[in-house]
């Protein structure tokens, strides 16, 4: 990196940082609160601002890619200066830490002085502190490049900033923190309103879905709602006088005209003109409601008093990214890379194992795309014959060959027009096949079976597959040319096993699944959860609950007698140890004392099993739920182990 030692630092901001900072009673030359706050509390903090952090870490990543090996820090705090995630080299982070500037450590004005963060939150604009015009001496070996990110209403969240030696001072350092932070706001913008019409726009069509981009939400029946710093820029309006306007008295064009064009085959960026007059271009997701979409004029009375439930809308928000945010870092990564891409036209691949929820992500990108009101088409490439396929994706024409349907049928490709095409399972497509779904996708054109006439089609295309698509191009399994026009975006979702959130899965599941009763699952039982290696992931999860929810009948908790044997046989082949459940606390202790007392030289464990069954039916009066229960085993496996019994 280009070295400059003088960077442009405007010297009225500095000054009034400095009358601050000696208004707080601070001495330049002493070590203030060096000390980083409590683990606990930092998670608390980062727990508060989860949002903050979701979205801007990947940011931070990104940014401190761009500044590796220079000297240098990229660092996250909140609205009140407390750093939550650092990114940086370490030969730097060693000096950094000896002024706590770490994660947990306070950078406000109040406690550290003029410095870029402190001074970006107080000014709530972009700061640069170099060297000496940090007010105390101990930093006067920094420079300082720090922007505020606020939310939709202006209001400063938090603080992006690297830091570095001064001597590394580059004067392209606040450019790059400027462009991260602005990038964070458009992401936090996105994700701050559902049940919207969010407009992106620019009087220059080449910047739509660049960080230059003007972004406005306006409700289903056209009032504004918010809108970014480019979006205020270009509307030319505050915040507060936007309050008073509505889609249509903004760009000219009523609401309803966004449904028609949306409806089309190949929609192109709408063109529209600004009240000042300045024609701009745009491109809107209509992240509605279905009801929304079927019924775009909502009356006035109707956008002051929503409904408290609406059922559509709470199908629509369960099935969105968000609700796929469990506390998993490496499925938050992927969420995070997705959402960068949605409504850019860019085709999305994801990899993992069979049953990872491959297909569950993909409904969830559609949902949140612009095209969420079009169709989301599902084909297994893997489960459907080669004999087959082809009409299946291109559809046919009346006669176009043996047991065709009268008529002809329309394929799966023209079904998806206007929304989303998910094609599972694509490593397993025949290969003379890829070359007509490569056309397809280059053209945008299908010809039906038996048909020498072209159709439109406007669809995205999501992939998935469990195979190694580079090991099958090099098998001549899979075209080499199909492969780069599909992953646009690759991303691979973890195993279950793999995960961190299973706990929450495993709630969330129940609270989906169990037809509104509300189930627990057993601490001893979640313990296995925990040490299963969950071979089929989440389709096994799934459906072990759903047996358990079964077996549990009015029991509010399932437990270990809830499961299925060739579970809890999986778990003992694994020699997994099984907890005991505190319910049953006398009876084990009871269990564990008998089986100490059996002699265990020589014997096979099919012996010493069957010898401790018989020993706690006994001590349960030959109750078999009783005993069952003890052991943390199903009747089943009882009557399984003593076939005498039944």
């Amino acid at each position: 990196m280009q070295q400059e030692t003088v960077p442009n630092v405007n010297n009225a901001i500095i000054e009034t940082a400095h009358l601050r900072s000696r208004t707080y009673g601070l001495d330049p030359c002493s070590d203030v609160d060096l000390g980083p706050i409590d683990r606990c509390s930092l998670s608390n903090i980062i727990e508060q601002n989860r949002l903050l952090h979701t979205h801007a870490v990947p940011a931070m990543e990104t940014l401190y890619q761009q500044i590796v090996n220079t000297h240098n820090m990229v660092i996250l705090t909140d609205a009140k200066g407390v750093i939550l995630h650092s990114l940086g080299d370490e030969d730097f982070l060693e000096k950094a830490n000896r002024v706590a500037l770490q994660a947990g450590a306070t950078w406000s004005e109040q406690c550290k002085g003029t410095n870029a963060i402190g001074t970006a939150i107080a000014e709530a604009k972009p700061a640069l502190v170099h060297a000496d015009q940090h007010f105390l001496q101990a930093n006067h070996f920094l420079t300082c490049s720090a922007a505020p990110i606020t939310d939709h209403a202006g209001n400063v969240i938090g603080v992006l900033d690297v830091s570095g030696d001064q001597r590394s001072f580059h004067k392209h350092t606040m450019a790059l923190v400027r462009m991260s932070a602005l990038m964070v706001e458009n992401q936090l913008f996105a994700a701050a309103f559902e049940d919207v019409i969010t407009l992106h726009f620019h009087a220059r069509a080449e910047f739509i879905g660049t960080l230059m981009e003007g972004i406005a939400s306006f409700t289903p029946g056209g009032r504004f709602i918010a809108a970014n710093r480019a979006g205020l820029f270009q509307l030319g309006l505050s915040f507060a006088a936007l309050q008073s306007h509505t889609f249509s008295s903004l760009f000219g064009l009523p609401v309803s005209a966004l449904f028609d064009h949306y409806r089309t085959a190949a929609p192109g960026l709408l063109d529209l003109c600004l009240h000042s007059g300045v024609r701009v271009f745009g491109r809107a997701q209509l992240r509605l409601a279905n009801n929304h979409f079927q019924h775009p004029i909502i009356s006035a009375r109707e956008e002051s008093h929503p409904a408290q439930t609406n059922p559509a809308h709470t199908a629509r928000r369960l099935s969105g990214l968000r609700y796929l945010r469990t506390g998993d870092q490496q499925l938050e990564a992927v969420i995070d890379k997705v959402t960068r891409v949605l409504g850019k036209d860019i085709p999305i691949m994801i990899m993992g194992e069979t049953g990872t929820g491959k297909e569950l992500l993909a409904q969830a990108i559609h949902n949140d795309s612009p095209r969420a009101q079009g169709p989301f088409v599902p084909v297994n490439c893997a489960s459907i014959p080669e004999t087959l396929i082809e009409s299946e994706l291109f559809g046919y024409e009346d006669g176009a060959f043996t047991g065709a349907r009268k008529k002809g049928a329309v394929g799966k490709i023209l079904q998806a027009n206007g929304g989303t095409l998910f094609l599972d399972e694509i490593g397993d497509m025949p290969f003379p096949l890829q070359a007509r779904l490569l056309r397809v996708l280059q053209e945008r054109m299908v010809t039906p079976l038996g048909s020498d006439k072209s159709i439109p089609v406007n669809v995205e295309v999501i992939c998935a597959t469990n195979h190694n698509l580079r090991d099958r191009m090099a098998k001549g399994l899979f075209r080499e040319d199909l492969y780069y026009r599909l992953n646009g975006l690759v991303v691979k979702l973890p195993p279950l096993r793999e995960r961190t959130d299973l706990e929450t899965v495993v709630n969330k599941i129940l609270t989906t699944d169990s037809g509104g009763k509300r189930y627990t699952v057993a601490p001893d039982l979640m313990q296995l959860f925990l040490r299963h290696k969950w071979p089929g992931n989440f389709r096994q999860l799934t459906n072990l609950l759903r047996t358990g929810v079964v077996m549990a009948g009015d029991e509010d908790e399932i437990g270990l007698q809830h499961m299925p044997d060739d579970f809890l046989d999986d778990m003992r082949e694994a020699q997994v140890e099984f907890p005991v459940a505190a319910a049953a606390a006398p009876a084990a202790a009871s269990v564990a004392a008998t089986a100490a007392t059996m002699p265990c030289t020589g014997a096979r464990l099919e012996d010493m099993e069957q010898a401790l069954i018989v020993r706690t039916l006994e001590a349960h009066g030959g109750n078999v739920s009783a005993t069952a229960r003890a052991l943390g085993v199903s009747r089943n496996t009882i009557y399984r182990k003593l076939p005498h019994l039944k």
